[in-house]
C-alpha cells in the first residue's frame, strides 16, 4: 500500500462571496485575490478548502445519510465499502423515502441542493477571472441545475460508509477506489478524514479534514475546458487505519455543465475538439462501466 503522506490543500478564506454577502458589492480587487488563490490551488493540486462559505454545520444533513439504505453491500465481491443516494431532479415528481426518521428528508436535501448550487455558481463565477475570461464563461452552461425537467446532471450524493474492520475486508479492497470525477467541480462535505490525492509525482498523499470547510476539486469536463490549465486530480478513500472500526459520512455535490452546452477550449485553442456536456458523460459512463 502507497504510504500516506500529508499533502498541502490549500485553505481559502472565501467570506468576500459568501452566501450571506452581497457579492455585486465586493470590491474588484477582492474578487481578484480570490480568484488567483483559486487558480494556484487549482494549478498545482486541484483541490482546495474553502472557509466561510455561508453554509453552516447544521444545514449539512449529513446523518441523514445513515437513515438511507439504498445500496446493500454484497461481501462476496470486493466493490467499493459505500452506500449513497443520488439527488438531481428538484421535481415534484420524484418520489422520495418517506416516513420515520426520514419525514424531513426531502426538504432538507433540496434545500441543502439549492445552496450548494449557489455557492458552485459563486466558484464558478470567480474561476475565469484569473485566465483572462468574462465571469460568465463557466456560469453561463449551468442554467439548468435541479431543474424541474431533464436537462442537467448535477447531483448531490449522500455517501454512507459503514463501520468495517480493515482486518475483514478483501485484498485491494477500498472505501471508494482511485477515481477522478466526470464533471466541471465537486464540492465535498465529509464528517471524517479518509480521502488521498494523488500528486503529479504519483503518491497519494493524505488530505487533512478541516471543521467547516467545503473541499472543492476540479473534474475532468473542466479540466478538458480549460485546456488542462486546471487540474482534475485522482483520489480515494482508504478503509480506516488498524482497530478503527468507525463509520464515515459525506455529502458530495458533482456539478455538470447543461446537457445540450457545448464544451470547447476555453482558450480558443484546438487541444480538444468540441464536445457537448451530455455526449461527454456517455462517453464516460462508456468507459467507466
Amino acid at each position: 500500500m502507497t504510504c500516506a503522506l500529508p499533502v498541502t490543500v490549500p485553505v481559502v478564506d472565501f467570506s468576500a462571496c459568501s452566501l450571506e454577502r452581497d457579492t455585486e458589492r465586493v470590491p474588484a480587487e477582492e474578487l481578484r485575490s480570490l480568484s488567483a488563490q483559486l487558480h494556484d490551488a487549482f494549478t498545482r493540486v486541484g483541490f482546495v478548502f474553502l472557509q466561510n462559505t455561508g453554509i453552516s454545520q447544521s444545514e449539512r444533513p449529513l446523518r441523514l445519510t445513515l437513515c438511507v439504505s439504498c445500496l446493500r453491500l454484497n461481501p462476496s465481491r470486493p466493490g467499493d465499502l459505500k452506500e449513497s443516494f443520488n439527488t438531481t431532479l428538484l421535481s415534484p415528481s420524484v418520489l422520495w423515502p418517506t416516513g420515520g426518521a426520514l419525514s424531513d428528508f426531502q426538504q432538507l436535501k433540496s434545500s441543502f441542493f439549492r445552496r450548494c448550487s449557489a455557492l458552485g455558481l459563486q466558484v464558478l463565477r470567480l474561476m475565469p477571472l484569473s485566465l483572462g475570461l468574462e465571469e460568465e464563461t463557466f456560469v453561463r452552461e449551468h442554467q439548468r441545475i435541479g431543474g424541474q425537467s431533464p436537462g442537467n446532471s448535477t447531483t448531490l450524493r449522500s455517501l454512507f460508509y459503514p463501520p468495517i474492520d480493515p482486518d475483514s475486508a478483501k485484498p485491494g479492497q477500498l472505501r471508494c477506489g482511485e477515481h477522478s470525477d466526470y464533471g466541471s467541480i465537486t464540492l465535498l462535505f465529509q464528517s471524517s478524514p479518509g480521502i488521498q490525492v494523488r500528486s503529479v509525482s504519483g503518491q497519494f498523499l493524505q488530505v487533512p479534514l478541516v471543521p467547516g470547510a467545503v473541499l472543492v476539486n476540479i473534474a475532468d469536463l473542466m479540466q478538458r475546458w480549460t485546456s488542462d490549465a486546471f487540474v482534475s486530480a485522482v483520489h480515494r478513500v482508504l478503509l480506516p487505519p488498524a482497530g478503527d472500526a468507525s463509520e464515515r459520512q459525506s455529502l458530495a455535490f458533482f456539478m455538470q455543465p447543461d446537457d445540450s452546452a457545448v464544451i470547447g477550449c476555453c482558450d480558443g485553442s484546438d487541444k480538444y475538439p468540441p464536445i457537448t456536456s451530455e455526449q461527454y458523460l456517455r462517453e464516460r459512463y462508456a468507459d467507466t462501466y
